[in-house]
């Protein structure tokens, strides 16, 4: 099924100049670009993409779970990663797009790579171009430098659409 869905090139991306690298993955994908703009991400938007609701920050905090670290509550460890990453993401730069193509919500996933740079795949986006990790980061208390946003189903790429374009 042709679908429509969200990527955002993080601040991280941007400043390292691997806009075109990015892009140039995704279009060799098959993948196409339909609407592409380089804005500095306004609050106002970033706290509906990154909202403080329950289950999302519970599913953040998972990650960090995931990545090896303990913590209190999954809940917790998701409201500072959030904070974390809205600060960064209104920091500098970045490049909202969508792709359009066949499934393209699991295409853009598998080509962009695991949230965490340490351990995604080589061959994909994050485990190529991607240095940080979700441990590192949280040490350092700030979001994992992953380079990308990339919706995570076609709900959630049709509402981030609609909030970004």
């Amino acid at each position: 099924m042709i679908q429509k869905t969200l990527v955002l090139i993080k601040p991280d991306g941007t400043q390292k100049n691997l806009i075109g690298e990015i892009i140039r993955r995704y279009e060799i994908a098959g993948l196409k670009v339909v609407e592409l703009k380089m804005l500095k991400a306004p609050l106002s938007i970033v706290e509906k993409h990154y909202p403080m609701e329950k289950a999302y920050l519970e599913s953040i905090g998972e990650k960090t779970i995931a990545a090896g670290q303990k913590v209190k509550s999954a809940y917790d460890q998701g409201k500072k990663v959030v904070t974390w990453l809205r600060k960064f993401i209104t920091s500098g730069p970045i490049v909202a797009m969508v792709l359009r193509g066949e499934d393209a919500v699991a295409h853009v996933r598998k080509i962009t790579g695991f949230t965490d740079p340490s351990t995604a795949e080589k061959g994909t986006i994050r485990g190529d171009l991607g240095t940080d990790s979700i441990l590192k980061a949280n040490m350092e208390e700030r979001p994992a430098y992953n380079l990308i946003h990339a919706s995570g189903s076609l709900e959630e790429a049709e509402k981030e659409i609609r909030l970004w374009f």
